[in-house]
Parts: structure tokens; C-alpha cells; sequence
């Protein structure tokens, strides 16, 4: 099985084929014409994002995405493009009074790679042009995606973070704003901007005060050090520990688990937000502190930022 119990990828050749038995064998089920309907009213425009697999499992009200890079496992200008559309259709199709969706899970298709985080080699242009613009631009588009998805769409629903690989920088960081983090052992984390003269700029400051406190938040962004999925089972930042390769598995038992009371958590969270608010202004001064930080890099910084970044490269490639 690969990432979905379904087996259905976006790329496979039989697509269309797989798709029009799933849809005659629901109309099979009670209810399953009703369901078959619902999963046809998906926007179409969201199975044609260019780094971004989606699927509607309609029996869970869940929608499962995947990233798909294109090389390095980052977040491209082309996959936050992505990103701000696939937020877009979810929060204009779903939700009460249109289709159904109860809870919203994002992974990864790179192998033993969540994501790396932010565009390196993008940013090593950038600070040699000394386009302070460019870069807060990048850094105010990912908080965007960052702060709306912490808000859950402003939908009723829960967003999950499946982790199966390493979540570095960046990816680390977008996972701070997932409702529940589901990680298997094994799986890594870790901010290394530190090692290039710079601090992780979307996200982690604001949010792991929020949940670890100032102390050891400080400790995670300065420290180079790299966690397991383990230790931040016990830390309280994962919420579900898998085993190996049974990430899927335990996110979908998760979910099964949760519908239940699915209301009562959805409101837990919002709840969770008020007594602990991020907001969008923030988000943006920190990139803005940031951005200054960035410009202020040597060259000499800027060959180690290149050094791990065509490492990274090197690791998703073996994968």
C-alpha cells in the first residue's frame, strides 16, 4: 500500500478507470449515490495543482494532500502558489451547507522527507541582489498560509500533519500549525538555520513559545540540535506516534477514533486558540526581523547555506 488505502495517486496512467469503479461500487452502498455525487462535486482544480496530490475520501469526510516537489523537498514559490489556491478551493467548496469535511491531512511524496523547509537556493539570490523585498514577500506568503491554516480555514474542522520522514526548517515550522501532528518513530526534526548565520523566520518562535515555552523554544531554534519524533511525543508537540511505515494507518485509526466527537475537539482547538493567540501581525514583524537578519549574511554564510542545501538535495535523491 503507498499513501493511500484507496491506492489512487493523481499521476497513475488507470486513473479514471479506478475512479469510475470506486464511483459504481458506492452506488452499491446505502447512501452511496448520495456519496458518489458528493466526491464528483470535488473542484476539479484541486487534482490539477502542479506540486500538490489531492484525494476526497468522502466515508471519513477527509481530504488527504500530498506534496509532490519538483527536486529539492522545499517550499518553492510554485508550491506556495499551490498552497494559497488548494486553501482557497477547500475554503469555497467545504464546510456546512456544501461538501462535507471534517478533517484535512497533509503529508508528504518524497521518501523520508516531510520537507526541508524554505527555498535556499532562492534565498542566496536574493540576499546577493539585496532585495530586501523579495525576501519578505516569500516570508510574508508562507505565515499567510502558515496563520490561516492554525485557523483551520476558518472551516469546522481538524488539519493533520502526517510525518513519515524528516521535517527540517521551514517544514518543521508549517507543522506548528496543525491541529494534530501524527509522526512515526524515527522521524526527525530540526531547525538548522542557526549553522548559516540566520533563525527560522515563519513560524517557530511564535509557536513553540506557545507550546514549549520561551525557555526551551530558544533552546530548539539556537541549538542546532535534531529531535526524534519521540521526544517530541513526550514534549507534547506530537500527538500520535507511529511505527515505521505506519504512518498512514495510524492516521486513519486517529481519525476513525475522533469523528465522534470530532465537534468537541474542533471547539477544543478554537478555544485553544484564544487562550493562546498567534496573529498574522506578528508573524509578519518576526519575517521583517527576519529579512533584516538574512541581508546581514556573509559570503561565507551563504557557501554553508548552499553546502546544505545541495546535501539535503543529495538525501532526497538517494531516497
Amino acid at each position: 500500500m503507498d499513501r493511500l488505502d484507496s491506492g489512487l495517486e493523481r499521476s497513475d496512467p488507470g486513473l479514471a478507470e479506478a475512479e469510475e469503479s470506486l464511483f459504481f461500487s458506492d452506488i452499491n452502498k446505502e447512501g452511496g449515490l448520495a456519496q458518489s455525487l458528493r466526491h464528483l462535486s470535488v473542484p476539479q482544480d484541486l487534482y490539477t495543482l502542479n506540486e500538490l496530490d489531492v484525494f476526497y475520501e468522502d466515508g471519513l469526510h477527509t481530504l488527504w494532500t500530498y506534496m509532490r516537489p519538483q527536486g529539492r523537498p522545499s517550499f518553492t514559490p510554485t508550491m506556495l502558489r499551490d498552497f494559497v489556491d488548494w486553501q482557497n478551493l477547500i475554503a469555497n467548496s467545504f464546510g456546512p451547507g456544501k461538501l462535507p469535511l471534517k478533517f484535512l491531512v497533509l503529508g508528504s511524496r518524497a521518501q523520508g522527507v516531510f520537507c526541508f523547509g524554505g527555498d535556499l537556493k532562492l534565498f542566496q539570490s536574493l540576499i546577493r541582489e539585496g532585495n530586501r523585498e523579495g525576501l519578505v514577500k516569500y516570508g510574508y506568503r508562507c505565515v499567510e498560509i502558515l496563520e490561516r491554516n492554525a485557523r483551520s480555514l476558518d472551516l469546522p474542522l481538524l488539519t493533520i500533519g502526517l510525518v513519515e520522514g524528516s521535517a527540517l526548517g521551514g517544514g518543521f515550522e508549517s507543522l506548528l500549525s496543525f491541529d494534530v501532528l501524527v509522526a512515526e518513530r524515527g522521524a526527525t526534526f530540526g531547525l538548522p538555520e542557526v549553522i548559516f548565520g540566520l533563525f527560522p523566520g515563519m513560524g517557530a518562535h511564535a509557536y513553540l513559545t506557545r507550546k514549549v515555552g520561551s525557555a526551551m523554544a530558544e533552546r530548539m531554534i539556537l541549538s542546532n540540535e535534531s529531535y526524534t519524533a519521540e521526544q517530541l511525543y513526550d514534549m507534547g508537540i506530537v500527538h500520535v506516534l507511529a511505527e515505521k511505515g505506519e504512518g498512514l494507518s495510524a492516521c486513519r485509526e486517529y481519525i476513525q477514533r475522533s469523528t465522534r466527537r470530532h465537534a468537541g475537539l474542533v471547539k477544543a482547538r478554537e478555544a485553544m486558540r484564544l487562550a493562546s493567540p498567534v496573529s498574522l501581525d506578528e508573524l509578519k514583524r518576526i519575517v521583517d526581523i527576519w529579512a533584516d537578519a538574512a541581508l546581514g549574511l556573509t559570503e561565507q554564510d551563504l557557501k554553508v547555506m548552499n553546502r546544505l542545501a545541495r546535501a539535503q538535495s543529495r538525501l532526497a535523491q538517494a531516497a
